[in-house]
């Protein structure tokens, strides 16, 4: 069986520092759970900035520093790191939501062995959970593609539903395993 496990963003800013919400930090056991008990490949995207995120486009619309390249918000919390500890993971260090490499590297994986499954976890689900599981979904429509809605959070609850809507509306699977 060829699945993947996609952890998108777990990060120390977005679990407790900058960005953080409690609803990051009520996932952070199940996504762990969800690293440990799985058998096939794992991928893991760090939002990656640099020190001059404030001038980016990202900054203007979210003035608020963080994930900077090397720091300790930009580190993956704790319990997921010592998750994935001893794993075989590839890691996807974006500047923005969606990381085009990802979807590329799961393209040629699909190419070489073909992919079962493709599971996304983390935060947030409305911004680069979705970016992610639509940019995978765009590059390979016929590998079923599921969001674990129980190890996902949103910037708010609400908005956390409207993209597990959204993304069930262009057909991926959201389960709330």
């Amino acid at each position: 069986m060829n699945d993947i496990l996609v952890v998108v963003d777990m990060q120390n800013d977005f679990i407790t520092g900058s960005l953080g919400t409690a609803e990051g930090q009520a996932i952070v056991d199940r996504v762990a759970d969800r690293i440990r008990q799985h058998q096939g490949n794992i991928f893991v995207t760090r939002d990656t900035h640099a020190d001059d995120y404030m001038t980016r486009q990202e900054g203007h619309h979210l003035p608020v520093p963080h994930c900077e390249a090397g720091t300790e918000g930009w580190q993956l919390v704790p319990a997921v790191a010592d998750a994935l500890a001893g794993r075989q993971v590839t890691y996807f260090d974006k500047p923005t939501f969606g990381s085009p490499e990802l979807a590329m590297a799961l393209k040629a994986l699909d190419d070489e062995k073909r992919l079962t499954a493709i599971t996304l976890v983390g935060v947030c689900t409305d911004i680069c959970v979705i970016s992610n599981a639509l940019l995978i979904k765009a590059f390979l429509p016929e590998v079923p593609i599921y969001v674990d809605a129980s190890a996902c959070a949103g910037v708010s609850p609400e908005s956390h539903e409207r993209a597990l809507e959204a993304m069930a509306v262009c057909q991926v699977n959201i389960s709330h395993a």
